[in-house]
């Protein structure tokens, strides 16, 4: 039985962070960080300013790495990926969503969220159809033309939304997505990644100061001083 459960949990294994450590100059930020992420989980990460919270998410997603120690995603070690490799990873397994969601402002929400497709190499006419099907899925279809500075912020926030999963990707890093938001905005955001956790199977990575959000995940991660301290798991509801 045990042996059965071992072998399920590895089946289900998405992401492993082993001894991460990283530092900027002095200071050291990572002091050796272990981590497992299984598929489909939604996890919060939570802690004081300054605990290392983003730049752990930052390492998960590849934007940057650690001085020592190793990420895996099923079972392949990311960053011995050649640049162009690591690139092309991250186009197509991991999504992005920012507290100022980091639209370009110069292009339409159509526009935006095609973008990370044709990075990858999909053709125009597929890009933007699964874009506008992804924004019709955010209630957004009459939005297409507009620019970021016509839409709300909940509404722009939505938009990035749909441009992290343009690809299909396995996993969604989100720091701080929900900051900016008034409460009305905030609680339609964290709904909205719970629905498409749901429906498509994502994994969620959330780094947040809102404890509502928190305490909705799956797991929480408490970060003190470049370490994760304690971690709490929602109580199952069935």
């Amino acid at each position: 039985m045990i042996a059965k459960e071992l072998l399920t949990l590895q089946f289900n294994m998405m992401i492993e962070a082993r001894n991460i450590i990283k530092r900027y100059g002095d200071l050291e930020v990572l002091r050796g960080v272990d981590l497992d992420i299984v598929q489909s989980e939604i996890v919060s990460i939570v802690g004081p300013s300054g605990a290392g919270k983003t730049t752990l998410l930052h390492i998960l997603g590849t934007l940057d790495t650690p001085q020592a120690g190793t990420v895996r995603y099923d079972g392949k070690d990311v960053f011995t990926l050649r640049d162009r490799e690591l690139a092309h990873f991250r186009n197509r397994n991991i999504g992005f969503v920012f507290q100022f969601h980091q639209l370009l402002p110069e292009f339409t929400m159509l526009e935006n969220v095609t973008i990370p497709a044709l990075l990858g190499g999909d053709s125009r006419s597929d890009a933007i159809a699964r874009a506008k099907r992804l924004l019709e899925r955010m209630h957004l279809s009459d939005r297409l033309d507009h620019k970021p500075s016509q839409l709300s912020g909940g509404e722009c926030q939505r938009v990035a939304v749909a441009r992290a999963l343009i690809n299909g990707p396995k996993v969604i890093l989100a720091d701080e997505p929900s900051g900016s938001l008034d409460t009305q905005n905030k609680q339609e955001l964290h709904r909205l990644f719970f629905e498409l956790r749901d429906e498509l199977g994502q994994t969620f990575i959330i780094v947040t100061h809102d404890e509502g959000l928190a305490a909705q995940a799956d797991r929480t991660l408490h970060m003190r001083d470049g370490l994760i301290v304690d971690q709490t798991k929602r109580a199952s509801t069935t």
